[in-house]
C-alpha cells in the first residue's frame, strides 16, 4: 500500500482544507483528517467526506474557524462535532473525546487531547487512520496492516464496542461488504451473535440508513450470507428467514455480467418474498418511504410471465402491471434460471425466453385508450358509476384487440353498449 496517496491526493492538497487545518494546528493544538478519506485514498477508492479530528474544544474550534472566514453550524456541538462550511463545502470537525457513559444508542462524552485514546474509542481500525496535513498517516490501533489485508477488525474488545452502540453490528456487515476480503473476523462474527438481540434498541430510521449503505455495496452477497448465518438478518429483516437469501449472489453476477444498473430495492426483493402484506409490515417497521413502499408493492403485485409468452400476451400482462414490478418480476425469474441453466436444459431454455422478454419489456411503452369519459358524455351517457364501468369494457377489449382498435370503432362500440343498457 503506497502511503504516498495521502499526500499527493487533490482533496488533502485543497487550499481550504489546508486552511481551517492551519487554523486548528496553532498554539499547541492540532488537527488531522480521520476515517473515510485516509481510508479511502489508501485503497484507491472516491473520497466523498472529510473529517477532522482536533484538540481544540468546540468553542475553540468556531471561534477560529470564524476568524479564518468561514461559516460554521453546530451540528453536533454535544458530541464535539462542527460543521465548519467553505465555498459550500462542509467539514465535519470533531474533538478528540473519549464515551464516559452509553446505553447502546447514544454516549455521553468527554473532551480530551489524547490521540491514542480518541483512536481506541472509534469502531474499526480501518476508521482509525489520522493524516496530518502534510499528509504522514498515523495509525494508532493497526489499521494500516488490517487495511492492507482488507480484515475489518473492531478497535479492542469486540463486545465493549458493540454495547457502547448496537448499530456497531450492522456497521459490521456494511463495512465488511465494502472493504473487506475473505472470512469475516472471528472475534467479531462472534460478538454481533452474542448482542444481536441489542438491534431492538436502535430507531428504524438508523436500522434502514444502514441496510441501505449495506446493500448500495458493489457486492453486499458475502456479508448478508454472514448476517444470516448470525442471526443478525432476521433480527432486522424476519421476512427472509423462511424465504433465504439464494438469489442474491446470482443476481450479482448478473450484475456484472450483464451489464444491470445496481438497484438498490431490487437487492432487497431478491431476499424477501413478493407478498403484499409483509411487505406493507416492512415498511411499517423500518418507515420506509412512500416511494419505496410503493416500488416493493408494485413488484410483489407484478405477476411472473412465463418464459414462453408470445408478444401479444406479453403487451396484455404489461399493460395492467405495473412496469418496474413487471421488469423486476423479469429479472428475478431469469436470475434463478442461469443460476439453474449449468446442470438443467430446461433452465437453460427458460433463461432464453426471460431474456427475449425483458427486451420487449425494454421496448414497451403504455399506450393511451383512445376513448375517455368526456366522449361518452358526448353520445348522452350521464356522469357516474356506468361511465367508468363502459369505460372498463371498452379497454377490455382494446387489449383483447392487442390494442389494434381505433377511436372510430371504439366509439361505436361505445354507442352500442349505452344503446344496449338504456
Amino acid at each position: 500500500m503506497d502511503k504516498r496517496l495521502i499526500s499527493e491526493s487533490q482533496w488533502l492538497a485543497d487550499e481550504k482544507l489546508q486552511k481551517l487545518l492551519a487554523a486548528l494546528s496553532t498554539g499547541g493544538d492540532e488537527a488531522r483528517v480521520v476515517g473515510g478519506a485516509v481510508r479511502n485514498t489508501l485503497l484507491g477508492q472516491p473520497v466523498t467526506d472529510i473529517d477532522i479530528a482536533t484538540t481544540t474544544t468546540p468553542d475553540e474550534t468556531v471561534r477560529r474557524a470564524r476568524k479564518a472566514g468561514f461559516r460554521t453550524a453546530p451540528t453536533g456541538i454535544d458530541h464535539g462535532t462542527v460543521t465548519v462550511i467553505a465555498d459550500g463545502h462542509a467539514y465535519e470537525v470533531t474533538t478528540l473525546r473519549a464515551d464516559v457513559e452509553t446505553d447502546g444508542r447514544r454516549a455521553s462524552v468527554t473532551f480530551g487531547r489524547d490521540w491514542q485514546n480518541d483512536a481506541e474509542r472509534r469502531d474499526f481500525t480501518i476508521n482509525a487512520l489520522y493524516a496530518r496535513a502534510d499528509g504522514d498517516i498515523i495509525d494508532l490501533v493497526g489499521g494500516l496492516a488490517d487495511l492492507d489485508s482488507r480484515t475489518l477488525r473492531f478497535i479492542g474488545d469486540a463486545d465493549t464496542r458493540i454495547t457502547e452502540d448496537y448499530l456497531r453490528i450492522l456497521r459490521f456487515f456494511r463495512f465488511f461488504a465494502w472493504y473487506g476480503a475473505g472470512r469475516p473476523d472471528a472475534a467479531g462474527l462472534k460478538a454481533c451473535t452474542r448482542h444481536r438481540d441489542g438491534l431492538e434498541r436502535l430507531s428504524a430510521e438508523r436500522v434502514w440508513a444502514e441496510l441501505k449503505k449495506l446493500l448500495s455495496a458493489p457486492d453486499p452477497s458475502r456479508a448478508l450470507l454472514w448476517m444470516r448465518q448470525t442471526g443478525v438478518l432476521t433480527k432486522i429483516l424476519p421476512e427472509s428467514e423462511k424465504w433465504g437469501i439464494d438469489t442474491i449472489g446470482p443476481l450479482m453476477e448478473a450484475e456484472r455480467t450483464l451489464g444491470w444498473e445496481p438497484e438498490l430495492l431490487l437487492r432487497l426483493a431478491a431476499i424477501i418474498p413478493p407478498h403484499e402484506p409483509r411487505i406493507s409490515e416492512l415498511g411499517k417497521r423500518l418507515r420506509l418511504s412512500n416511494a419505496e413502499k410503493a416500488t416493493l408493492l408494485g413488484w410483489a403485485r407484478a405477476p411472473v410471465p412465463q418464459p414462453n409468452l408470445d408478444e401479444a400476451g406479453f403487451r396484455k400482462l404489461a399493460y395492467r402491471s405495473d412496469e418496474k414490478g413487471l421488469l423486476w418480476r423479469l429479472k428475478l425469474a431469469l436470475v434463478s434460471a442461469r443460476a439453474r441453466a449449468a446442470e438443467d436444459d430446461k433452465a437453460l431454455m427458460e433463461a432464453a425466453g426471460f431474456t427475449r422478454l425483458m427486451k420487449l419489456a425494454a421496448a414497451w411503452q403504455k399506450p393511451v385508450l383512445p376513448v375517455d369519459g368526456g366522449d361518452l358524455a358526448k353520445l348522452g351517457l350521464e356522469k357516474g358509476r356506468a361511465v367508468g364501468e363502459v369505460l372498463s369494457r371498452l379497454q377490455d377489449e382494446w387489449i383483447e384487440s392487442d390494442f389494434s382498435l381505433k377511436r372510430d370503432a371504439l366509439l361505436e362500440r361505445a354507442a352500442e353498449m349505452i344503446s344496449t343498457a338504456g
